[in-house]
């Protein structure tokens, strides 16, 4: 399995926009174990993005579906920038 944990950085104004965006861009997609995408409590400025995948290339494949461009194209303007950003090797507990 391959895992991503990141946050994005956002206008505090813009963070229903960049969820919103997320959230679309997060469905039907192939290889996609668990996406999930959180405002952070603290900060109205973070958005913070939970990903586990059957593999990397699953991943990467995503990046090429036609909503994922869109959703990425609607993000895109109102993005600051990216914070924390790992990789991770998920194993499944249940």
């Amino acid at each position: 399995m391959y895992g991503l944990i990141g946050s994005i950085l956002v206008l505090p104004e813009n963070r229903d926009t960049l969820l919103s965006a997320l959230e679309r861009g997060s469905v039907d997609l192939p290889g996609c174990v668990s996406y999930v995408v959180a405002a952070d409590a603290e900060d109205p400025s973070l958005v913070w993005v939970t990903e586990v995948w059957d593999s990397a290339q699953a991943h990467a494949a995503s990046l090429e579906l036609d909503h994922v461009r869109a959703a990425i194209a609607d993000a895109k303007p109102v993005v600051l920038g990216f914070g924390t950003r790992v990789e991770t090797e998920p194993h499944t507990l249940r």
